[in-house]
């Protein structure tokens, strides 16, 4: 499966797969919409996978948007993977 990518002003809703073959039209889709508002919402809730790539990519605008102090929320159960890595470095703050 494809990843989908839904915008609506600062909301966008993945649906799909995330992963290394897709990871730049992602990257493209999320910057365009950081760049525009101070506050992004990331729903995860359909996405039915996502690989170390995708992991670090969502990692990396986290990092970003703590740096920029801009809010960058991610929301829905998502992918187990990117769940334990946000955890992981929650436990080591």
């Amino acid at each position: 499966m494809d990843l989908n990518i839904i915008s609506c002003n600062n909301f966008i809703k993945l649906k799909g797969v995330l992963n290394k073959n897709n990871i730049g039209i992602f990257q493209a889709e999320l910057l365009k919409a950081y760049k525009k508002y101070n506050a992004l919402t990331i729903s995860i809730e359909e996405l039915q996978t996502v690989d170390c790539f995708g992991v670090n990519a969502l990692a990396d605008f986290h990092t970003k948007s703590l740096r920029d102090n801009k809010e960058l929320s991610i929301v829905g159960l998502g992918c187990k993977a990117l769940y334990e890595h946000f955890k992981a470095n929650e436990a080591m703050a």
